[in-house]
C-alpha cells in the first residue's frame, strides 16, 4: 500500500473525548481517494460511490500525524475500486481500514463513464 498524504491532529479534528473525530478522518479518506482516482481516471467528475465497512482500530490524538494509504482492487469499466488504511506516521498503528471503496467516472450528464483504464497508470509515464 502507497502512502501518500499526511495529516497533522489539530485542535479543530478532535470530538468530545478528545481524540480524532471519525467524520474529519472520513472527510480526510473520501478526499485523498477522490484526487488519486480522478489521476488515475484522468476525469475530474468521478466521485464516491461506495464505502464497504468501516473499522477503526485505534484512535489518534492531537499532535499525532497519520497518514492515508491507498491501494487499487480493481478496474472496473466506468469505476476504481480502492482499499485504504489510515496510520499513525510515527508507531505505525493502524487507526481505520476500509476493504472497498468505489470511485465512479461521469461524463456531462452525471451517468458513469467508460474510462478504458486497465491498470495503475504514473503521470510520469504520460508524459514520455
Amino acid at each position: 500500500m502507497r502512502f501518500h498524504t499526511r495529516k497533522w491532529i489539530k485542535p479543530e479534528d478532535l470530538n468530545p473525548n478528545g481524540t480524532l473525530f471519525g467524520g474529519r478522518l472520513l472527510e480526510w479518506i473520501d478526499e485523498e481517494c477522490a484526487l488519486y482516482s480522478i489521476v488515475q481516471l484522468e476525469n475530474p467528475k468521478t466521485v464516491t460511490k461506495y464505502m464497504s465497512e468501516i473499522d477503526f482500530k485505534s484512535s489518534a490524538h492531537q499532535g499525532d500525524i497519520v497518514e492515508i494509504g491507498i491501494e487499487v482492487v480493481k478496474f472496473g469499466t466506468a469505476s476504481l475500486t480502492l482499499k485504504c488504511e489510515v496510520r499513525n506516521k510515527m508507531t505505525r498503528e493502524s487507526i481505520i481500514t476500509i476493504e472497498r471503496i468505489v470511485m465512479v467516472a461521469l461524463d456531462e450528464n452525471g451517468k458513469p463513464r467508460p474510462h478504458g483504464k486497465k491498470k495503475v497508470e504514473f503521470v510520469k509515464d504520460r508524459l514520455k
